[in-house]
């Protein structure tokens, strides 16, 4: 099972370096305020390693709002049918 997962790490790293060292040139980012001069290649990884992390975040924020309201709900329907389903204490 490790090595299942060890050899796909290592692929990706190597076509990683492979990537970056065929885009070598360097280019200028300029945002206004600040500029940043980076290889081609590493400005290609760190946007989509940036895209990839924004997507997985924007999903994983819509699932676990959806899921904690159900939960909510769930817990107030269990509450609920346990107050029906128990005898009130003659006192």
């Amino acid at each position: 099972m490790r090595l299942g997962i060890v050899i796909p790490v290592l692929l990706f790293v190597i076509l990683g370096a492979l990537f970056g060292a065929l885009n070598a040139e360097r280019i200028t980012l300029d945002f206004y305020f600040a500029a940043f001069g980076m290889p081609k290649g590493a400005a290609l990884l760190a946007a989509l390693l940036l895209g990839w992390l924004l997507g997985g975040v924007v999903v994983w924020l819509a699932r676990v709002t959806r899921l904690q309201r159900q939960l909510r709900e769930s817990r107030r329907a269990l509450r609920e049918a346990q107050a029906v389903a128990r005898p009130s204490d003659p006192a």
